[in-house]
């Protein structure tokens, strides 16, 4: 019988340690803070300043809303929108740029005026594809 009381012992403190052992599950989360809260959106690039007046075409808002763009888009599957390329400070824009939290005073859903240059996705890419190539929508006009 002792053979079986230390055979039983032995499976109960197994059974216990194995228990005890949590059980890894991997997970990956990436924070990439809080959306941008600009009055006409925000550069499509690092560090999502505040995008000025014209630099989004009107496709690029609903009801008022700016549909987002880099890690926060939040715009329909295969989705392309005009930019004006002048509005962009890595292209030499040093007009007024709108600060977080600013409100808007001008109307979104109808752009007065509005030369879109090129068109993008929402995730950066010039053309809407991949590796960004040029392409697209040359010309202006409204939409």
């Amino acid at each position: 019988m002792n053979r079986f009381h230390y055979a039983l012992a032995a499976v109960v403190a197994g059974v216990c340690l194995t228990a005890a052992v949590p059980k890894a599950q991997a997970q990956v989360s990436i924070d990439i803070g809080a959306e941008p809260g600009c009055p006409y959106g925000y550069y499509d690039y690092e560090p999502y300043a505040c995008a000025p007046y014209g630099y989004y075409g009107p496709e690029w808002f609903v009801g008022g809303v700016f549909i987002g763009a880099g890690p926060w888009f939040h715009g329909p599957a295969g989705f392309r929108g005009h930019i004006d390329s002048r509005f962009d400070v890595r292209r030499g824009y040093n007009g007024p740029i709108p600060n977080r939290g600013d409100r808007p005073s001008n109307r979104l859903d109808h752009i007065d005026n509005f030369r879109g240059s090129e068109m993008h996705d929402g995730h950066g890419n010039i053309g809407g594809h991949e590796g960004g190539h040029e392409g697209g929508h040359e010309g202006g006009g409204r939409r």
